[in-house]
């Protein structure tokens, strides 16, 4: 008898997608007249695009604030489900952001809405607001009260808030380069994916958190999108201090501006997307330990560049028909840009390169990255062995440049992501000491020269960045170790002492002649 056959399974219906999830988030100090019209006034259909929940921290107010929101939450007066929690000790208006980020983090939200319990700031724009975010146009939202000309004051902005947000505003957009028409709106939605890309956690408690975490995203290269909404001042209360919020508004966008040159670094800023290229670009369109390398490395030479990164001078100078080697940790993206490659560590024992076949041997900005460099030179360039009397270039920042020592006489110093006090580097140098470890190293020195500050890198290559240059360059010629950015030393191996015996032995015929007569006659 045949088997009844197996009836054919029907395919699973596809799984409908998960809703996204959106915090409204309420921040709330002594709002205990207006907090129930702010949970009232905001949107119920929002549900029909988002699952919705509201979460209300109190920052121990001295009212009934949590009292009042306790009521709402045990009545059901809340639109949507609503959590109320109340910090044990104050934690200031950044401090409760902070916390309600966190909360949004790990409760798995795709959004989070700031709102402000005084009711300063309309719920009713959420959903205008969250339009950019559910499109995927924008990574955080800002409410504005200055795209729409005249609202701010037709709203009951006061003439002093008004002037001191737009003279804020400007000074923030031409430091940052940005174009916003406002930084200072508390109205704000942020997809949590661009929280997650950010600390803010490490910002400040205060009110200046606002500013912070925007040069955070825009370090980060989130995009932000602004939207107008209306302007309402009560009679609430501000715990503004305004001179002082602008003092720490315009110093916070000062020292993430200055972060860009490595003068400054703070952790908080350090949120730019890693785009594999590493800390260091190749600097061959001005004046620079590179640019240097080229006018020094005659046409047909052969090179050994110790540390070539990602091969940029290598690919210059075999343009100028130079056969060019190179050494790093890990291979060049541009690998195809040198002639031959060895990875190896310069740190490690056991690397003893093959000098024999080159002229030159580049080390570029190399030496501060090594954690005993003078026992690395004794290793490379044994003065014991026999060695081909080789050239070699070494570069390094001038830890006496300038604007290090003003940093230090203002008792500031800062490591950073590049620059003289990179996080990187392990040794810091001035021309002398660099000389000083070269000379024990078995080299004589040729030739020093001073480099100015890569000053296209950070202003781009036009005219007043070409007339600092020039002017920095004037400078180092009055005073190298004072004005010079960078240093570099052209120096050549001396014959070790094993060859100048044994040329020694070679030249001269001992004993003499006739002393070795006469010796032979005596005997």
């Amino acid at each position: 008898m045949n088997a009844t056959p197996e009836p054919c399974a029907r395919p699973a219906a596809a799984a409908a997608p998960a809703r996204r999830r959106l915090l409204i988030f309420i921040v709330a100090y002594n709002a205990q007249r207006t907090i129930a019209d702010v949970i009232a006034r905001i949107p119920a259909n929002l549900a029909s695009v988002l699952d919705v929940e509201l979460l209300l921290i109190d920052d121990c107010s001295q009212d009934g604030t949590v009292a009042r929101c306790t009521a709402l939450h045990d009545s059901g007066g809340a639109p949507f489900k609503l959590n109320v929690l109340s910090n044990p000790e104050n934690q200031g208006y950044g401090g409760n952001q902070k916390i309600g980020y966190h909360y949004a983090l790990r409760e798995g939200f795709d959004f989070v809405a700031l709102l402000h319990g005084d009711g300063q700031y309309a719920p009713g724009c959420l959903p205008d607001m969250l339009a950019p975010l559910l499109a995927g146009e924008a990574d955080a939202v800002f409410g504005s009260r200055m795209l729409t000309r005249g609202a701010a004051r037709d709203g009951g902005m006061p003439l002093y808030k008004y002037v001191g947000n737009r003279i804020l505003t400007n000074i923030q957009n031409r430091l940052l380069r940005s174009h916003l028409s406002e930084f200072h709106s508390g109205y704000r939605l942020y997809s949590t994916a661009a929280l997650r890309a950010v600390p803010f956690n490490l910002n400040s408690q205060g009110f200046h958190f606002d500013t912070e975490i925007i040069i955070q995203l825009m370090i980060a290269g989130k995009r932000i999108k602004e939207v107008p909404i209306p302007t309402y001042y009560g009679d609430e209360i501000c715990h503004v201090n305004g001179l002082g919020y602008a003092w720490n508004v315009v110093c916070q966008t000062l020292l993430a501006r200055v972060q860009r040159f490595s003068i400054f670094y703070d952790r908080k800023y350090d949120c730019a997307p890693d785009l594999g290229s590493g800390p260091y670009r190749a600097k061959l369109g001005f004046m620079s330990p590179h640019s240097a390398v080229l006018e020094a490395v005659p046409a047909g030479a052969s090179v050994l560049d110790l540390g070539c990164g990602g091969g940029e001078v290598g690919a210059a100078l075999r343009a100028k028909g130079c056969r060019v080697g190179g050494v790093d940790i890990r291979p060049p993206a541009g690998i195809e840009r040198l002639d031959e490659f060895q990875q190896a560590d310069l740190n490690d024992p056991a690397f003893h390169p093959d000098f024999s076949r080159y002229d030159y041997v580049l080390m570029l900005d190399v030496l501060e990255h090594l954690s005993a460099p003078e026992e690395v030179l004794d290793r490379l360039f044994d003065p014991a062995k026999r060695m081909p009397a080789l050239t070699i270039i070494v570069s390094t920042g001038n830890v006496a440049f300038i604007v290090t020592r003003l940093m230090l006489l203002l008792g500031q110093f800062n490591y950073g992501k590049s620059g003289i006090l990179d996080l990187t580097h392990r040794r810091l140098f001035t021309m002398r000491s660099l000389t000083r470890l070269l000379e024990q190293s078995g080299f004589d020195v040729l030739a020093r020269r001073g480099i100015p500050a890569p000053i296209p890198l950070a202003l781009g290559d036009n005219a007043l960045s070409r007339c600092l240059v020039a002017m920095n360059r004037v400078a180092i010629r009055v005073a190298r170790g004072l004005f010079a950015f960078q240093l570099i030393v052209i120096a050549r191996r001396r014959p070790s002492l094993e060859y100048l015996l044994d040329a020694a032995h070679a030249k001269t015929q001992w004993p003499p002649p006739t002393r070795r007569i006469e010796r032979q006659l005596k005997e």
